[in-house]
């Protein structure tokens, strides 16, 4: 098929070579891409929305060259520019509508084709985490990691419906922006304060009104001293009630009850302090107001500062991103086999290598297995003799949880993205279970223990102290610290031991 004359100029070729080789591209790509064993986010980017781009541009090109070349000649010859005349009794314009109907017909299904591609592309995981690898490396590594790892990113921070997909995808705009130019926070900050709130996203799968079982939660920690001595404690979580026909009616997740409405103030970015909580009763109207007495907002603070209902997100804040600190990691690596046990001093000496601050990955992984292994040089020399080979087994299985929970680049880790499940390394239940927070009458938001858990099982291995199930133990600290834990927050220690 000849092309008109009119075709030939720089415009339109321009552009038709670009769709030809955006055309050999794609498919190229497309056809690696199915025959590829490793996926690749780059792959997908360039063919679902940079190489599609390019050959939309060069198909615009075509009939804007074209304009350009006939209405140059039309004023040339100084004629009125009109309509092309299209006559349908003429064989050969009855055939140049057939082809161009034929190609319009096989570039939209190609479009429609093409486009939901690049909506499925746009909404994958790897999209989300692979795209933008240094940034997303945090979020992705814990992804990874987390019990949402199947739960693909945009159930959560898109969910259904058009209106909160192309609100992402201006959001998304922007950050594309921030990552080119080098625009964007370290760590990125949170909480993120346009994410949609969590009865639209998590309790879709998370049905509320079930949420009454108590749960067992057993843990074990690992003291520094030569044994490594483990401490087990075990807690009877009041999730809900005692009996589930009881509902909502106490236990933790009493805290999103319909009947009641809990709001709250804070003057913290990353939601830590929260000097004023109100609670509602939405059946009798009647309402408390609890303000924390060592830290009161004045009345300019509280007009200004927005009150947030709370939600599930206040407490579970890192469902799918939970950056573990590194005496929970290396509790974890003890508990699995993957660091030996039986090596002397062996908590000891990562804890020793992990306090530091790192700068990059590289620099991190060098210091740590340089420190451990100093560590046993200058002070245990009979214990490297004899344990060389575990040690550098230990070494290697610190090195590797330290990668999956700190991003030095990003300086993401457990300190910047505090998680406020319990109150051991973030004040978490306390920021408002303080006993500081009182109503005008003397009411308080109670700090005691048994609101929330009760301890069944506590103490060392092999003499670990057993209670009823309907009994609680008193807490019983691993290190003698005497009754000082009853006094101070537990953060005020436990913090320190990765900040």
């Amino acid at each position: 098929m000849k092309a008109p004359k009119s075709f030939y100029n720089w415009l339109s070729i321009t552009g038709f070579i670009m769709v030809v080789n955006s055309l050999i591209l794609i498919l190229i790509l497309f056809i690696f891409s199915l025959v590829s064993a490793q996926s690749n986010a780059y792959l997908g980017l360039y063919i679902y929305i940079l190489l599609p781009s390019f050959l939309v541009l060069g198909l615009i090109l075509i009939p804007v060259g074209i304009v350009f070349r006939v209405r140059s000649k039309v004023e040339l010859v100084d004629e009125p520019v009109g309509w092309p005349v299209f006559d349908m009794n003429l064989k050969k314009h009855r055939a140049s509508l057939l082809k161009i109907s034929i190609i319009t017909f096989i570039f939209l299904v190609a479009s429609a084709m093409g486009s939901y591609s690049a909506f499925r592309y746009t909404e994958s995981v790897e999209f989300c985490g692979k795209l933008c690898h240094k940034v997303m490396e945090p979020e992705y590594s814990t992804y990874m990691n987390s019990s949402h790892a199947r739960v693909a990113c945009v159930e959560c921070h898109v969910g259904e419906g058009a209106g909160w997909y192309v609100k992402s995808k201006i959001s998304g705009l922007y950050q594309v922006y921030s990552v080119l130019f080098n625009k964007f926070s370290r760590p990125i900050a949170t909480p993120l304060h346009d994410l949609r709130p969590a009865r639209e996203t998590c309790e879709r799968c998370h049905w509320p009104q079930k949420f009454y079982a108590r749960k067992l939660r057993s843990q074990r920690s690992y003291l520094t001293d030569s044994a490594n001595t483990e401490w087990n404690i075990s807690l009877l979580m009041k999730i809900g009630p005692e009996h589930s026909a009881m509902g909502l009616s106490e236990g933790i997740h009493w805290h999103i009850n319909k009947n009641y409405k809990i709001e709250y103030v804070s003057n913290s970015e990353d939601k830590e302090s929260i000097p004023w909580v109100r609670m509602t009763n939405l059946k009798t109207g009647e309402v408390k107001t609890f303000i924390d007495e060592e830290n009161p907002l004045d009345k300019k603070a509280l007009d200004t500062l927005p009150a947030r209902r709370m939600d599930c997100m206040d407490c579970h804040n890192r469902p799918s991103h939970k950056y573990l600190s590194a005496p929970n990691y290396v509790d974890n690596a003890l508990i699995s086999g993957i660091v030996p046990k039986g090596v002397p001093f062996i908590k000891k000496a990562a804890m020793e290598a992990l306090k530091l601050p790192f700068t990059d990955k590289d620099t991190a992984l060098r210091t740590i297995a340089s420190i451990m292994n100093g560590f046993y040089k200058d002070e245990h020399p009979e214990v490297l003799a004899s344990n060389s080979a575990r040690i550098n087994k230990a070494i290697k299985a610190v090195q590797g949880e330290y990668q999956k929970n700190a991003f030095p680049f990003m300086r993401a880790d457990a300190s910047r993205y505090l998680d406020h499940i319990g109150h051991l390394e973030s004040d978490g239940c306390f920021r408002c279970h303080s006993d500081r927070h009182k109503t005008e009458k003397g009411e308080t938001i109670s700090r005691s223990c048994d609101l929330c858990h009760t301890i069944i099982a506590q103490g060392p291995t092999g003499a670990v102290s057993n209670s009823s199930i309907d009994k609680t133990l008193e807490f019983v600290h691993p290190i003698d610290i005497k009754d000082k834990w009853k006094n101070y927050f537990c953060t005020e220690c436990h913090r320190a031991l990765y900040e």
